[in-house]
């Protein structure tokens, strides 16, 4: 083994590679994966194709600079490798300033990557240049630490672009339905008001309406982030810019501060009531004002209004238990009566675990679940009563098509599952074991109320009412939904059968 230290590589050199190596890990880490979560969004298909062939790049180069001197035609097809994955990059910024919008944190990494990366090809260029003067020859070399640092980049790189490039295949499988088809139940032409309609579940809806050929308003705080919704539709900020003669045929409440992310703490609890309630104000105010008033208003209330009532069948005439939960929702569940007094049909939707890889808890588990760390939560016995999303969006459209739905409805599929079931059925459809499980001691310890609540509590919700009233989930077993939301590959049937059918047809 030839050890040439740093007399091949300056220490400068060897600075810049490592200061790649750690901002690319960020890179992938916290973009790609935590905030931007590319390997489930189906329209970055092509952009994980392109990371999954630059990673193979740069994992035989990090091996190859860590322990090789290639010399001769060895270091001409390194210098090829660096240029091609030059144009890679370029090709990657195209995919994604036309498939995504960037979050400034992540444009400022790749403009730092960019540059790092053109500083490292200046020192390394002269170097690969004198050994391709030389006789073609991999000779083994050791750099220390640094040849160290190159493996473990080698292996990590390696792994992402595997799995990239298996993320890619699995999004080819994801096939969502068309939008239009989600709005079916609504003849004719409406104008619908959307609270809430930038969020996990109002996208969709508002995607739903729009395809269905409905007008659509969208109030949100920051109309920026109603960009990505679909045209045509008029985004307003404040009910105040809705004039007294505009005609409002339904209005789809699904605003508040999230109850699943962050911790209760007294400021986030007060927040999750009042952010409720003060919609519901200007709501009644709206209605109050419009000399034509909405025939219904489908409001989004949640199964927490039950409280804590482990595996006990929970229809819509069942009562409820004390806690935050129920108070939260009791609360926005009266101040949305209030509309009753103006004549408009009022539809109080209490909604499950709402399933879709864009989005709520299931987006959350799917990343460690995808690398074989998912597993029961506690003991894996609360029963978790879930929609999916499509079929969430169906019913509230259902609900306003229908002028017999009104009070308290459960959104919940008819399937309600333990979470032990869950899990198992989400390691099958992601073909991973799901076996790690989450105790619940930690979780109280850390997280309280809300762990009890959200996570190791649970209600086993039946939709007496939507069934009764004639909807038909379209997703109603856990297992083959998850498996069509995350793209399983379809289970071979019945080769053996078939060979054995063949062979029996020259044996009679």
């Amino acid at each position: 083994m030839v050890d040439i230290g740093i007399t091949g590589f300056s220490s400068l050199l060897w600075i810049l590679i490592g200061l790649q190596i750690f901002m690319g890990a960020f890179d992938t880490l916290f973009h790609h994966e935590v905030t931007e979560r590319l390997a489930w969004r189906p329209s970055q298909r092509r952009e994980l194709k392109l990371h999954a062939v630059r990673n193979g790049f740069y994992a035989l180069v990090f091996l190859v600079l860590g322990f090789g001197q290639p010399t001769g035609l060895l270091a001409t097809g390194l210098l090829v490798l660096l240029a091609a994955e030059v144009l890679i990059t370029l090709w990657d910024f195209v995919e994604e300033d036309r498939s995504r919008k960037l979050p400034p944190s992540e444009r400022v990494t790749h403009t730092l990557l960019a540059l790092n990366y053109g500083a490292i090809l200046i020192l390394l260029a002269p170097v690969l240049l004198a050994w391709q003067a030389m006789p073609t020859e991999l000779a083994a070399a050791y750099h220390g630490a640094w040849s160290w640092m190159c493996l473990a980049a080698a292996v990590g790189v390696g792994i992402f672009g595997l799995r990239d490039f298996a993320a890619s295949e699995r999004l080819g499988r994801m096939k969502e339905r068309p939008a239009c088809q989600l709005s079916a139940h609504l003849p004719g032409r409406r104008t619908v008001l959307v609270t809430g309609g930038t969020g996990f579940v109002g996208a969709r809806v508002v995607a739903a309406l729009v395809s269905g050929g409905h007008d659509v308003i969208v109030l949100t705080r920051t109309a920026s982030k109603a960009q990505t919704l679909g045209a045509p539709l008029r985004v307003i900020t404040s009910l105040d810019q809705i004039g007294d003669f505009e005609t409002i045929d339904a209005i789809i409440n699904l605003a508040g501060e999230p109850v699943a992310t962050g911790l209760w703490t007294q400021k986030k609890k007060s927040k999750i009531i009042t952010s409720r309630l003060t919609m519901m104000r200007d709501l009644i105010g709206l209605t109050k004002r419009l000399v034509t008033k909405p025939g219904v208003m489908v409001s989004a209330s949640a199964i927490g209004w039950y409280g804590m009532r482990g595996a006990e069948p929970l229809t819509e005439d069942d009562d409820a238990r004390d806690c935050f939960s129920h108070q939260s929702c009791d609360q926005a569940e009266k101040a949305a009566r209030q509309m009753e007094i103006f004549g408009v049909r009022v539809v109080r939707l209490r909604i499950g675990l709402v399933l879709g890889t864009e989005g709520g808890l299931l987006a959350r588990l799917l990343l460690p679940y995808e690398f074989g760390l998912g597993g029961p939560i506690g003991d894996g016995r609360q029963f978790m009563s879930w929609i999916s999303r499509d079929d969430l969006v169906r019913l509230i459209i259902f609900a306003i098509a229908n002028p017999r739905v009104q009070g308290a409805i459960n959104a919940v599929a008819p399937g309600a599952v333990s979470n032990a079931d869950f899990a198992k059925a989400l390691g099958r459809a992601l073909a991973r074991p799901a076996v790690m499980s989450l105790p619940a001691f930690p979780l109280k310890l850390l997280a309280g109320q809300f762990a009890d609540e959200l996570l190791l509590g649970g209600q086993h919700v039946v939709p007496e009412k939507a069934l009764a009233a004639g909807f038909r989930f379209e997703d109603a077993n856990v297992g083959a939904t998850l498996a069509r939301l995350v793209g399983a590959k379809p289970a071979a049937q019945n080769k053996p059968r078939i060979a054995r059918t063949r062979l029996a047809a020259f044996h009679p």
